[in-house]
């Protein structure tokens, strides 16, 4: 498979990424390896794994984890592997997480700007879908509601959400809220910092899936 990226600047920035694998802390690249076992059980009985990230408004780091997982299974070549986001309340992809994105590379376009819950479109790659990107119950439309791994990426919908329904895997793969930073000085590089580390962690998620032919 070639891969090819859409901007000279995601490439960059993938490549990056990739040359920082190594400072993922071990007790993480367990739960990641975990995720990455399922994944393959599922491919090598020729099942779609499907990722749905979760946390509680579905706005930011839910979002950065689907989108980075869908574009690092991209790169590794596993185009069985599918991602999806949900929250377990409703709000909108906030439009930070879309300035930081494409800062990274990313084309990222609005449908409905004006509305309270609009749809970002995000391109990582010619030829191929953009993710559509708002703010869903994680069990609502398009998300899958059986034989999916439920990736909970904040500690608040892990707590209130003791049973994900339909899941046949549930790991906590946690990050720091960036909209602690948000109206500061520090907010776009916060940002980009948290998009990088989800980034990062996705790639190397991706690069311990097997594929057996």
């Amino acid at each position: 498979m070639t891969i090819e990226w859409i901007t000279s600047e995601l490439a960059s920035f993938i490549e990056t990424c990739e040359s920082e694998l190594s400072v993922i802390p071990e007790d993480r690249q367990q739960t990641l390896r975990q995720v990455a076992n399922w994944i393959t059980s599922q491919l090598a009985l020729r099942r779609p794994a499907q990722l749905v990230f979760i946390c509680t408004h579905n706005s930011r780091r839910s979002h950065l984890s689907q989108i980075w997982a869908g574009v690092a299974a991209y790169r590794y070549g596993l185009g069985d592997v599918r991602t999806f986001s949900g929250g377990t309340e409703v709000t909108a992809m906030n439009g930070r997480v879309a300035d930081s994105l494409r800062r990274s590379g990313l084309l990222v376009d609005v449908e409905n700007a004006a509305e309270s819950n609009p749809r970002f479109h995000v391109r990582f790659a010619p030829h191929q879908l953009p993710f559509v990107c708002f703010s869903k119950i994680h069990n609502e439309p398009p998300n899958p509601v059986a034989d999916y791994c439920a990736v909970m990426t904040c500690s608040h919908a892990d707590e209130v959400c003791p049973i994900v329904a339909g899941c046949s895997l549930r790991a906590p793969v946690r990050y720091e809220d960036p909209k602690i930073s948000d109206g500061t000085a520090d907010e776009a590089r916060v940002y980009d910092e948290r998009s990088r580390q989800i980034c990062r962690e996705m790639l190397y998620l991706m690069s311990k899936v097997r594929v057996t032919q």
